[in-house]
């Protein structure tokens, strides 16, 4: 990462990863700050697949190739880990 970005803050790939991140909680692939998993929560984790995917079209056309590459792959293994955890009848939908 250049030295530029960290002057102005979060990247975008940065800022995409942590949306990751809070999708792969929502799956309850990640431990809470208890060291416990925590239940799994379909619509979250669509609702930020969602976000990442309205992103991802509102900046079609403005990323570096690495960036969009990044989006691209990180929204694939969200939306198979969605396919996955419906299929394993994974966790609460609870909407929001």
């Amino acid at each position: 990462m250049a030295d530029e970005d960290r002057e102005e803050g979060i990247s975008f790939s940065e800022f995409i990863y942590s949306l990751g991140r809070s999708a792969a909680f929502a799956f309850g692939d990640i431990a809470d700050a208890n060291g416990e998993a925590g239940q799994p929560n379909l619509a979250i984790a669509a609702q930020m697949i969602d976000i990442i995917s309205m992103l991802q079209e509102k900046t079609q056309g403005n990323l570096s190739a690495e960036e969009a590459r990044f989006v691209d792959e990180l929204l694939y293994d969200l939306r198979m880990r969605f396919v996955r955890a419906q299929e394993q009848g994974g966790g609460r939908i609870i909407m929001p």
